[in-house]
């Protein structure tokens, strides 16, 4: 969630003029109604941290302070909506009191609430409004009978500072906001994507590799029961059970490949792409230039990000040759794919490219796709580059290929 602190266009009221027209009397109203809500957050705000900074020695103290701000952010919001209607200040809502995906129960709750900002900073909002509510009540007020025809003015330089005071104290930590809102979508794009991938390999199992051991059981328990009465029949029997034994092999093979593949554990992104490479319908050249290897999950990221593009390449793009390039810059480790294909391809076209989107997004990774029609594609992704427990830190280097 972001907040520009500029004032967009359509939020700036029209220019102050002599006349009383609708935008000064509710800027005048506003004004007018400042008094009464900085007493009633004055109070609430020092009631609030009174009982519960004093009874914090207790059991209920800090569970009371909690409850204290969770109450201001409701100040914070009825502020923001007063200075919506009446001074046309729009702010964006901040975002929940969050706490670790994994932490429930009462002690997380009270460490999540205390260290709240947004409700921190309401607080503080409500405590210094008072003298402020006193000064533009009186002003206002005495200028509706004293002042009147520059009264506009008055209001107009006195709202401005509310709406300073708004924006400053109660609008979204602009960084923050927008984090909080990245982490929240990234955490259900890599829910989702276990959950896919799990039922992928419970698919692929129950009708591939299951199946076959299940047909396997049924012939060996045939042959068993021919044993005696026709060898021969036996012998074919238990010779097909060998070679549905041999296919299940080979499947269970490809499904650990799919999950991760064994020679990118031993050997690493450059003998695990040029096998992918091997098995692409077109010529691929791979170039990797690292001194080290990134950390186990970046890895396996990068592995099948190349390994679902060259997918690609060999079913949609029509391409004659291709190209992989892996390669370090700074920390974020690049990937460059290539082909002389018809080009065309689209991030929705139906070729994953949106998912590949999604994958990389929820580890701060970045997609770019450039396939103008006619060709060439050209694949671009970054990935955080961190460093694979238990070994040192590599040199950086910053040739592409």
């Amino acid at each position: 969630m972001t907040m520009s602190p500029s004032v967009p266009d359509n939020d700036r009221p029209p220019p102050a003029r002599f006349a009383l027209g609708p935008w000064a009397w509710k800027e005048i109203a506003y004004l007018l109604a400042n008094l009464p809500m900085a007493i009633a957050g004055f109070v609430y705000t020092v009631f609030m941290i009174g009982v519960g900074v004093g009874l914090s020695v207790t059991v209920i103290g800090l569970p009371l302070l909690v409850a204290g701000l969770q109450g201001a952010r409701w100040i914070g919001r009825l502020e923001r909506g007063r200075a919506r209607a009446m001074l046309g200040v729009r702010i964006d809502e901040p975002s929940a009191i969050t706490r670790g995906s994994r932490e429930t129960g009462f002690f997380p709750w009270l460490w999540a609430g205390l260290k709240d900002p947004v409700g921190w900073r309401s607080l503080l909002y409500a405590f210094i409004r008072l003298p402020w509510g006193v000064l533009t009540f009186t002003v206002a007020l005495v200028s509706l009978f004293v002042l009147w025809p520059v009264l506009p003015f008055i209001a107009r330089g006195l709202t401005n500072a509310d709406r300073a005071m708004v924006r400053g104290l109660l609008s979204p930590s602009d960084e923050l906001e927008r984090r909080i809102a990245e982490l929240e979508s990234d955490r259900g794009v890599v829910v989702d994507t276990a959950a896919a991938d799990l039922r992928r390999i419970e698919r692929d199992l129950h009708d591939g590799a299951q199946a076959r051991l299940v047909a396997l059981a049924m012939g060996l328990g045939l042959a068993k029961e021919k044993l005696t009465d026709d060898p021969e029949a036996a012998a074919r029997m238990v010779d097909e059970a060998h070679g549905e034994v041999k296919v299940a092999l080979q499947e269970l093979r490809d499904l650990a490949r799919g999950i991760h593949p064994a020679v990118l554990t031993d050997r690493g992104l450059d003998a695990a792409l040029s096998a992918i490479a091997s098995r692409c319908t077109v010529p691929v050249k791979v170039d990797v230039e690292l001194t080290g290897r990134p950390a186990e999950a970046i890895e396996g990221i990068a592995y099948f990000t190349v390994s679902e593009l060259l997918q690609n390449v060999s079913k949609h793009s029509r391409a004659r040759s291709a190209s992989v390039g892996v390669w370090r810059s700074g920390d974020r480790l690049l990937i460059q794919v290539q082909d002389d294909g018809s080009g065309g391809a689209r991030m929705d076209g139906g070729t994953g490219m949106a998912g590949l989107a999604e994958r990389l997004g929820a580890v701060d990774g970045v997609f770019v796709l450039d396939s103008p029609v006619g060709g060439p594609t050209t694949v671009t992704a970054e990935l955080p580059w961190r460093d694979r427990v238990g070994t040192a830190p590599e040199p950086t280097p910053t040739a592409g290929p």
